[in-house]
């Protein structure tokens, strides 16, 4: 571990770049939210927008900026006075203060000269200053850039007033090697120096990583990497890494990550992969029979980290690839005990199913299981009756008819549509004796066409226990209704 990794600040700009992701906006309740759980995790800047793009984003600024947060909140503003006055109408306490700084970004797209932007750069710094204002001074496509010249311009920025300067890779064409040359050079400068990646070719957390190395000590990330074509620098990788693999206290508080990650997924609509680093799905899922053999005689057989320490817990799954470990600590979280010779047979029907292409959900595992085991469980919840009205002019409703523990349930619900009213009737009708939660909900057509058979995959929680399930049918509503009712019974027994 170096020196440079004792006091790392992070700089926060999901509520900035990560919301200028293609598709994303966010409503100022849901950013203020959002800068909360920042907060809490422990990030010290909180880049809260840009002030300069609507009335409706400067008061989702303010609103932040007045919360009492212990974090920095910063303001992203062009070399342009009237975004500095925009900017303190929010009451921040610091600006992102950007600048191009490549020929290519002075010429093309300010259309102006090399001086003129280092005098910009230097008047607005200084505005700034006059006011109150933290500066960030940061080269935008700074990877792209002379370097001679960029030291000057930070250097003159720094005379002005500047507080920290900031190196952009702007379109992430830096190699790791080249970051710590460079940032081995910024150093110098008298100012703490911060890095911005972006991920367009999945550099980003390693050139943050190599930019800390040599001397950087703040680094720009988002939540889940979003941002602009490809996304920033994850603050959950960089976090980790530095925890994980460099030994590095860097104060966050790593425990609320994953539901960090998933608030920020959900108020964005922008999933995260299944496979993503520390925060995706399978992260800390095992299947392979060799892995969950070694995960169970010691987790650090196949785990870098314990899932725990994110916020996590481990899940084994079944499918084409398990081995016998793998159904015995299944049939232990059912409740089942099962001899050598059925548990061989229960893993070959598994298998079965995986090499069919399909995947084993834990309704399939705990059918498998009863049916080799010879025992005959009666379904607690069935479904009798479903009507469902949806329309252009017609809110979409729905009505079940539930037989639960052999007593008749009538329920209605409605919803953003017909799979939605569905379910919410659903919920509603069990309500009364188990609190479900819908966590995923996912659908893919089988087949083609109009009549297409559709597969439902949903994921179910109960009193902190999950549970997946699957429906497959030509009407979709029906098929999601299978899946949920099949999950339901699983999380009831």
């Amino acid at each position: 571990m170096t020196a440079s990794f004792k006091d790392v600040r992070f700089f926060d700009t999901t509520l900035r770049d990560g919301e200028q992701t293609p598709g994303v906006s966010l409503t100022a309740e849901e950013k203020l939210w959002i800068a909360k759980k920042l907060d809490e995790l422990g990030v010290h800047v909180i880049e809260a927008g840009s002030a300069i793009t609507s009335e409706g984003e400067r008061a989702s600024i303010k609103v932040i900026a007045n919360e009492g947060l212990r974090a920095e909140i910063c303001s992203f503003a062009r070399v342009l006075k009237k975004d500095i006055d925009l900017a303190l109408k929010c009451d921040v306490d610091s600006v992102h203060l950007v600048v191009p700084v490549s020929d290519l970004h002075i010429t093309q797209k300010l259309r102006k000269d090399k001086k003129t932007v280092k005098e910009m750069a230097v008047d607005v710094t200084e505005y700034a200053k006059d006011h109150g204002l933290i500066v960030e001074l940061s080269g935008e496509d700074a990877s792209r850039a002379d370097l001679d010249y960029l030291m000057s311009l930070y250097k003159e920025g720094i005379s002005a007033g500047a507080d920290r300067i900031c190196f952009c890779d702007t379109v992430g064409v830096l190699l790791p090697e080249q970051t710590e040359k460079i940032f081995a050079k910024l150093k110098t400068l008298p100012v703490p120096v911060s890095v911005h990646c972006h991920d367009d070719f999945g550099l980003a957390t390693a050139n943050s990583i190599a930019a800390l190395r040599a001397g950087a000590q703040q680094v720009h990330v988002t939540i889940n990497g979003l941002g602009e074509r490809a996304g920033n620098a994850s603050l959950e990788e960089v976090v980790m890494t530095l925890e994980a693999l460099y030994d590095c206290d860097t104060g966050i508080n790593t425990k609320d990550l994953y539901t960090t990650s998933r608030l920020v997924s959900r108020l964005t609509g922008v999933p995260v992969a299944r496979n993503k680093a520390v925060v995706g799905d399978y992260a800390f899922t095992h299947e392979s029979g060799i892995h969950t053999h070694g995960i169970l005689a010691s987790p650090e057989t196949y785990e870098p980290i314990a899932p725990e320490k994110v916020g996590r817990t481990r899940k084994i799954i079944l499918g084409k690839h398990a081995g016998k470990s793998s159904v015995k600590m299944a049939l232990k979280e059912f409740g089942l005990e099962a001899s050598e010779e059925q548990v061989g047979e229960i893993a070959n029907r598994v298998k079965e199913l995986g090499d069919k292409g399909k995947r084993v959900t834990d309704a399939d595992l705990q059918a498998i299981a009863e049916a080799v085991l010879g025992i005959c469980k009666e379904a607690k919840v069935k479904l009798d009756e479903l009507t469902v009205i949806s329309g252009n002019k017609v809110t979409p409703t729905a009505s079940v008819k539930l037989v639960v523990n052999n007593k008749d349930v009538i329920e209605s619900g409605t919803g953003v549509g017909p799979v939605d009213a569905a379910i919410s009737a659903l919920r509603r009708a069990i309500s009364g004796i188990a609190d479900i939660q819908l966590e995923e909900y996912r659908v893919e057509a089988i087949t083609g066409g109009t009549d297409a058979l559709v597969e439902v995959w949903v994921k179910l929680s109960k009193d902190g226990k999950m549970v997946t399930a699957r429906g497959a049918r030509e009407d979709i509503i029906m098929a999601s209704v299978e899946a949920v009712l099949e999950g339901i019974n699983r999380l009831m027994e």
